[in-house]
């Protein structure tokens, strides 16, 4: 029969340590200004990402519209129906600037008090 104890610690190394605080982070309760930064930044990337969202997505619909015109006229010499599909595709496509910048002017005028008053509330916290 064993009749001594063995006992062996070994403490957490840097990686688990940093894991660790992470984990910790996310149960630790939110302050307020994280929650209004949060929401900054929120309101922030709806700004941006909507309109280039919206751009991208008609790019890439009108350039898919204007390649089956071209290949209409390519691969199954459909003349006709491959220019009308190509200028449908066209014309999708061109005005993704002007659609880009009116979705960012609207965006920002809605959300631009919101933005103003969150982002002074933190700048005259941090004093």
């Amino acid at each position: 029969m064993p009749d001594k104890f063995t006992y062996e610690y070994q403490a957490p190394t840097q990686e688990e340590r940093k894991e660790i605080n992470t984990i910790q982070q996310r149960y630790l309760l939110e302050n307020p200004k994280n929650e209004k930064l949060k929401r900054l930044r929120i309101l922030d990337a709806k700004v941006k990402n909507i309109p280039n969202a919206i751009a991208y997505i008609m790019g890439v619909v009108g350039v898919l519209v204007f390649g089956t015109g071209l290949t209409c006229i390519l691969e199954w010499d459909l003349v006709l129906i491959g220019v009308l599909v190509m200028i449908v595709g066209a014309l999708i496509v061109s005005p993704v600037y002007f659609v880009h910048s009116i979705i960012s002017k609207r965006l920002k005028s809605k959300y631009r008090e919101e933005i103003l008053k969150l982002s002074e509330e933190l700048l005259n916290e941090e004093k």
